[in-house]
C-alpha cells in the first residue's frame, strides 16, 4: 500500500507539473503586432500575395516620415522574412523627375517588418507627384511594384524641413525627426541631415553641427537655458541635442549649420536688430 500511495503521489504531481508547464507555454508563446500603433496607409494586391505600408502618421507629409512596409502571403496568411526589398521614391514634376532622401530597407528589429525613411522635400499638387518603386522577392521570384503615393503638407502647418543651398553651393535637406511629443522639460532633440550629389541621390550629411537658439517670438523672443546643440551620431546617423522648452505655446527654433571647420554654411545669430534665423524649425505644444 505504501509503494502504491507513493506512486500515486507522484503522478498527481507530474500532472500538476506538467499543467503549469503548459501554462507557462501558452504565455510565452503569445506575440505582439509589430504594427499595432501604426497606420496602414496603403494595402496593394498582387498575384498571391499583398503589399501593405504603414506609417506612425495619417499620411505622408513633407519632411520626415518613418515607413514600415510588410509582405502579406495569401496562402499562409503570414508576413514573408526573406523579400529582401529596395525602394526608390521619385517626384515626377512637369518638365524634370527626381528622388528624395532614404534610407535603406532592413527588418533587424522584427523580422516581417521592412522599415527605413523618406525624407520628402515637397508635397504632390495637380501637376505633380510622388510614386515609389519597389523591388522585391516573392517566392523565389524577383517582383516590381510602382505606387502611387499621396504626400501634403504638415497638417498644423508648421516647418518641420527645409532644403537649402549652403554658402559651399551644395544643396541640403534638413529635418526635424523627434520628438513626437514635446514637453515643458529638457527634450531630447534628432534631425536628419542629407545633401544632394545629383537629382538621385541624397547622403547622409555626417560631423557636421547644428547650433540651436529657440524663441517664443508671442513673448518677447524670449529664449531658455540649458540648450545642447545637436552633434552626429554616427550609430542612429542622426544629429542628437537638447531642447529646452519653458513654456508651451508656439516657438521658433532658430539654427546655425556648420561644417568641420566650424564654418556657417546656413543661418544667423539671433539679436536684437536680427529677431531669427533664415534655417529655422516650428513646433507648437
Amino acid at each position: 500500500m505504501k509503494n502504491l500511495k507513493y506512486t500515486f503521489n507522484i503522478l498527481i504531481l507530474s500532472i500538476f507539473l506538467g499543467s503549469c508547464s503548459s501554462d507557462d507555454d501558452e504565455i510565452t508563446a503569445v506575440e505582439t503586432n509589430p504594427v499595432e500603433d501604426l497606420n496602414l496607409l496603403y494595402e496593394i494586391p498582387a498575384e498571391g500575395h499583398t503589399l501593405q505600408i504603414y506609417s506612425e502618421k495619417e499620411q505622408l507629409e513633407v519632411g520626415y516620415n518613418e515607413i514600415s512596409i510588410l509582405i502579406k502571403d495569401l496562402e499562409t496568411s503570414q508576413y514573408i522574412t526573406n523579400a529582401s526589398p529596395t525602394w526608390m521614391p521619385m517626384m515626377h514634376m512637369e518638365t524634370m523627375s527626381h528622388s528624395a532622401p532614404h534610407t535603406l530597407l532592413n527588418n533587424s528589429e522584427e523580422n516581417s517588418v521592412y522599415k527605413a525613411y523618406i525624407v520628402f522635400q515637397m508635397p504632390n499638387n495637380d501637376l505633380e507627384s510622388w510614386e515609389l518603386k519597389l523591388d522585391y522577392n516573392f517566392k523565389d521570384q524577383a517582383l516590381e511594384e510602382t505606387i502611387a503615393l499621396d504626400v501634403v503638407s504638415p497638417l498644423n502647418g508648421l516647418k518641420k524641413a527645409q532644403v537649402f543651398t549652403g554658402s559651399d553651393d551644395i544643396r541640403y535637406i534638413l529635418a526635424y525627426v523627434n520628438p513626437k511629443n514635446f514637453q515643458v522639460a529638457q527634450n531630447d532633440f534628432e534631425m536628419v541631415l542629407h545633401k544632394m550629389e545629383n537629382m538621385m541621390t541624397f547622403p547622409v550629411v555626417e560631423d557636421y553641427k547644428i547650433t540651436m537658439d529657440p524663441r517664443m517670438p508671442s513673448m518677447g523672443n524670449h529664449s531658455s537655458p540649458n540648450n545642447q546643440d545637436l552633434t552626429y551620431n554616427a550609430a542612429t546617423q542622426k544629429y542628437e541635442g537638447v531642447l529646452s522648452l519653458t513654456m508651451t505655446g508656439y516657438w521658433k527654433i532658430n539654427l546655425k549649420l556648420l561644417n568641420e571647420n566650424d564654418e556657417v554654411l546656413k543661418g544667423e545669430e539671433v539679436t536684437e536688430n536680427l529677431l531669427e534665423s533664415s534655417l529655422y524649425m516650428e513646433l507648437e505644444f
